[in-house]
């Protein structure tokens, strides 16, 4: 039997797992909850928060409090020294070493067998059988899949445990059905040095027929990019003619499609966004064309969620699937089957629909700028930069955004610095529309900025082109899972980008008078 064939038959039956979940979250979400605590009631975790006797959620509730890393962290460093049955009954042996930009040393988040197959893998199944069933005709297993992941380094623990970036984890231990569609080979997949496994990549995958690919928009573009350099062409399907979905995830796609449907002109193309992070495998985009994803409620990840305007408050309101309201701005809270227990990701969603569930990503708990009240979120920054390229022909790359502080001589504002792959013909235009732009998307904002009282106008600093990969590159942080956060609610970051900028370029930023 063909293997297309063979897939789709195999998809049916989880595709009406799907529906069912659909009708009935939340009492999937229950049935995931039981589990769990049945799961772990004789971990060390378990036993400390008398797993034993909970029986409902609100038992969950008090017994357990919300985690951060710090929390989290005694338990990881036992189990990197070979210490079992902590926080999940099973045996951890793997860590995925998590993507934090501005933090010198990243966290490690304990990966279970149970968290691999019936969560990571089980979402990669799942969204290429939710394409097949969208696509009935289409023919991807007839070709290689192209997976781009980050710095891929396996670090040695000790004889038994092992950390490495999620995509490491995750091409180390493929199933048979996807390691062999798979493209480049282990080795060059596993190179932890950027700007070598772009070249390998571009040369070893030029040659392979591939219909998928798979990875961050901005590293993808990166490596698309440098396959048309080296093989003299402007039209990536004379390399891939069957190439035929890309499957994205990682940062928000919004401010690179106008550059996708260049770099990949086809109207055949489609695009998928994924929401995997290396807590668990959380949300995918179920419909051609839409901007949200579902939430995938039967991966052994029990959710919770704290209304961000409670975020910040010593004992904020925490919500179940069951109490969620549309458009509002939550922080996840998640219990899962790698031992993670009750634990504040730092990532922040909203809902754009029940039954079935569906979200959009919003930021991240930390990314976010609020100096004056105006509670500007990625997704406000994303949606008024997409709009002003739209309206004064640029094309952006890559940004981030950060206060600038009121004193007795002026009010205050942001500052914003700006790679563009076409910059805009008159910068002060632009500024101007960013301004309306963000003042359209976010009613605070709106409000601070009347007669500039509070919040100026916005100042763009355009920086010289690869300001933004040098400085990843000073911080060892190139790859595929390393992201530019796109606001801060503090100057570190912004002032430390220019300065770096200052002294690695001759070029002079260009500042709006």
């Amino acid at each position: 039997m063909p293997f297309n064939k063979l897939f789709s038959w195999i998809i049916k039956k989880r595709v009406h797992q799907i529906e069912l979940f659909k009708e009935h979250p939340i009492d999937v979400q229950r049935d995931v909850f039981q589990e769990l605590i049945q799961s772990a009631f004789l971990t060390e975790f378990g036993k400390q928060h008398r797993f034993r006797d909970i029986s409902e959620f609100k038992d969950f509730q008090k017994a357990v409090p919300l985690q951060t890393y710090d929390d989290l962290k005694p338990y990881v460093d036992r189990l990197k020294e070979g210490e079992q049955n902590l926080l999940w009954p099973t045996e951890i042996n793997w860590f995925a070493k998590s993507s934090g930009t501005t933090s010198n040393k990243s966290k490690l988040i304990p990966v279970s067998r149970e968290s691999l197959e019936s969560c990571h893998y089980k979402g990669g199944k799942d969204l290429l059988g939710m394409y097949y069933t969208s696509h009935p005709k289409t023919k991807l297993f007839s070709g290689k899949h192209l997976i781009i992941g980050g710095s891929s380094r396996i670090n040695h623990i000790n004889r038994d445990s092992y950390f490495g970036d999620l995509s490491a984890i995750i091409i180390k231990n493929l199933p048979w059905w996807c390691e062999f569609r798979r493209t480049p080979s282990k080795e060059t997949a596993l190179l932890d040095q950027w700007e070598e496994k772009i070249e390998r990549l571009s040369m070893e995958t030029a040659k392979e027929d591939v219909h998928i690919l798979a990875g961050v928009p901005s590293w993808t573009m990166v490596l698309i990019k440098r396959i048309l350099e080296m093989h003299g062409t402007d039209n990536i399907f004379d390399i891939w003619p069957n190439l035929e979905l890309f499957m994205h995830g990682g940062v928000s796609f919004e401010p690179y499609k106008d550059q996708y449907k260049k770099l990949l002109p086809r109207t055949s193309m489609n695009y998928v966004e994924t929401y995997n992070a290396s807590e668990g495998f959380f949300g995918i985009q179920d419909r051609t064309g839409a901007d949200d994803m579902l939430l995938m409620l039967d991966y052994g990840i029990f959710y919770e969620f704290i209304p961000m305007a409670e975020f910040e408050k010593e004992n904020p309101t925490v919500l179940t699937l069951a109490d969620i309201e549309l458009g509002t701005n939550y922080a996840i809270v998640i219990s899962t089957n790698g031992g993670l227990w009750r634990y504040v990701i730092g990532d922040t969603i909203k809902f754009t629909s029940r039954y079935p569930y569906r979200i959009q990503i919003t930021g991240r708990t930390t990314n976010y700028i609020n100096a004056f009240g105006e509670e500007l979120i990625v997704e406000n920054a994303n949606k008024a930069f997409t709009n002003a390229c739209e309206k004064c022909n640029a094309d952006l790359k890559e940004y981030t955004g950060a206060p600038i502080y009121m004193n007795l001589n002026s009010t205050g504002g942001h500052e914003w610095l700006v790679e563009f792959n076409r910059k805009p013909e008159n910068l002060d235009y632009f500024i101007k529309t960013f301004d309306q732009e963000l003042m359209a998307v976010n009613s605070d904002y709106e409000a601070k900025r009347v007669k500039s009282l509070i919040i100026q106008e916005p100042i763009i600093r355009i920086v010289p082109d690869g300001t933004f990969y040098e400085w990843l590159k000073s911080k060892g942080k190139l790859g595929g899972q390393y992201k530019i956060p796109r606001l801060s609610n503090n100057r570190d970051l912004i002032d430390e980008i220019k300065a770096h900028t200052a002294v690695h370029s001759n070029d002079r930023l260009i500042i709006p008078a």
